[in-house]
């Protein structure tokens, strides 16, 4: 059995977090300083990339020693129960989709299916799988206009739940769109195969990844600084293009997002299996065991609340706020794990899939 990993439940803490601070500056407003802003927007596109990797590092964590034939009854098992899972989440998201219209949960739904088509396929396809998913996008982009349905002024989708608008969103121009962003929870499939206890292993990762990140963020760059000529307005044009930007997704960006997800996830397992018995790392390993939970808390009670309370300030408020707003939150889920814990083994959303998927 898979001794369970401390680093992986710190990095979906980080996560979670980094995805409250994202969202909450989206929802409540950003106006005021600059700085802290700026110091916001770190998280932009590079939280949930890393939520979506961890899930898949959690499928390969699942499966990977279930893969000799002996045991595909087992595996097989596995597989069925990882599905009613992915379609629980999508069933989840959407009921919320009117309060929370950038929800990522009922995309899980499409990316696990697809990943699980590849639990028994050799390293080398899942990869190769994901590289194509990156470099689809783009192509898609010829022949599809990505900007159909929105409104980018207001961040509105206009008919989303007609069958078009739906499945565009779904699968192309939405938030998280299936197309590409089911590349990171193969590449999370292709990397959570390897050794993760192994230090040297980690370490040869965060270098590797650490080095994509910084070379594609120069590239980038660069080629926008080259090719706009001092021109502020072909500057923002190119950056939609060449940019980082997690929309649209394209391959500078999904590169980008998994070698920033791997780094972190690496980071924190490497941190973790140093200070395993520190506070903080307890701490914050408690709160990625309730990951799912607080995800959906937050935008449940985080910003339902407020939209129920405060209708008409949704958007007015500074980024101080914002930011203050989910730092308290992200520490009062830090505590409520922690005292959650003490009496079950799984937070209250996990402990009720897990119930559902055992039926």
């Amino acid at each position: 059995m898979n001794k369970r990993i401390v680093g992986i439940d710190v990095a979906r803490a980080l996560a979670v977090i980094g995805m409250i601070i994202v969202n909450f500056k989206m929802v409540f407003g950003h106006s005021g300083s600059e700085t802290l802003y700026q110091i916001s927007s770190i998280f932009d596109g590079k939280a949930a990339a890393t939520f979506v990797v961890l899930a898949g590092v959690g499928i390969a964590f699942a499966t990977k020693n279930l893969l000799a034939p002996e045991h595909t009854a087992q595996l097989i098992s596995r597989r069925n129960k990882i599905l009613k899972r992915a379609l629980l989440l999508f069933v989840i998201g959407i009921s919320y989709i009117p309060i929370w219209p950038a929800d990522i949960l009922h995309f899980y739904g499409v990316y696990i299916p697809i990943t699980i088509l590849l639990i028994s396929k050799k390293s080398n396809i899942i990869l190769w799988t994901a590289i194509a998913l990156v470099f689809l996008f783009p192509v898609l982009m010829l022949f599809m206009d990505y900007e159909s349905f929105w409104d980018f002024t207001n961040y509105e989708y206009n008919q989303f739940w007609t069958v078009k608008g739906f499945m565009y969103n779904l699968f192309f121009n939405g938030f998280h769109p299936v197309i590409p962003w089911t590349a990171f929870m193969l590449i999370g499939l292709w990397w959570g195969r390897n050794a993760l206890h192994s230090i040297p292993f980690i370490l040869k990762s965060m270098k590797i990844s650490l080095g994509i990140f910084i070379g594609i963020q120069i590239i980038s760059k660069t080629v926008i600084y080259l090719l706009a000529d001092g021109q502020p307005e072909i500057a923002q044009e190119l950056s939609e293009i060449l940019g980082t930007s997690p929309m649209p997704p394209l391959p500078i960006y999904m590169i980008s997002g998994a070698s920033i997800a791997i780094f972190i996830i690496s980071t924190c397992i490497y941190i973790s299996q140093k200070f395993e018995s520190h506070v903080i790392i307890k701490y914050l390993a408690q709160a990625g065991q309730l990951a799912l939970t607080f995800y959906v808390a937050h935008v449940v009670l985080g910003m339902g609340l407020m939209e129920t309370i405060y209708p008409n300030s949704l958007g007015t408020y500074t980024i101080t706020f914002s930011m203050s707003y989910a730092v308290l939150f992200s520490l009062g889920c830090i505590v409520f794990a922690h005292l959650w814990l003490k009496r079950y083994k799984t937070g209250p959303l996990e402990r009720m899939i897990h119930k559902v998927i055992s039926m």
